[in-house]
């Protein structure tokens, strides 16, 4: 089903549009969750919990993308959801590894998710995203996005997990140098 047919089935208050949704998005969403938190059972509840946000806040919201909606409110309730539980005893490895790689392109005295967060550093970041090759972009995204492991990225896009690496280093360093052209660093 497309997702204009299922928003409109959120729009009429239709319960299908919860069984659509998990049909599908629920792999991927799930996917996300577990990388961050790096359990089944949290990543199950994450999901839980986005799709009864998405029932309330459709309508009045409307999302142009649905799965970018629940995709951003999966994300951002795992990441509230590591740092309650704290990451380093209870799993989130693979958000704390892209997190650290960040870290040394983006300094803060903040953590690298707050600063992340800043609203001046994501405007930049998304310019400079726009900028990259397509493939570049989704290797990137897939790692600080999606928080895949380096050889999940590889073998979802089908590449080596030596040209993830070296794709990956190679746009931090030109992400380092926008940011600085910018003067964000």
């Amino acid at each position: 089903m497309e997702d204009r047919e299922i928003l409109a089935l959120y729009n009429a208050r239709d319960e299908r549009a919860l069984r659509e949704t998990s049909v599908k998005y629920e792999a991927l969403c799930m996917t996300v969750a577990y990388n961050i938190l790096g359990s089944r059972e949290d990543a199950e509840e994450i999901f839980s919990d986005a799709l009864l946000r998405l029932w309330n806040a459709i309508p009045p919201a409307e999302p142009q993308s649905l799965g970018a909606y629940l995709l951003t409110a999966v994300r951002n309730a795992a990441r509230d959801r590591l740092s309650y539980i704290q990451a380093e005893r209870r799993g989130g490895k693979e958000l704390t590894a892209a997190l650290g790689e960040l870290s040394e392109v983006i300094p803060s005295s903040e953590s690298g998710e707050q600063m992340l967060d800043s609203l001046v550093l994501r405007d930049a970041v998304s310019r400079f995203l726009a900028a990259l090759p397509d493939d570049a972009r989704d290797l990137f995204l897939r790692r600080y996005w999606l928080c895949l492991s380096i050889p999940e990225t590889a073998a979802v896009t089908g590449s080596t997990v030596g040209r993830v690496t070296m794709s990956l280093a190679r746009t931090r360093r030109k992400l380092k140098a926008f940011l600085e052209k910018e003067e964000l660093l």
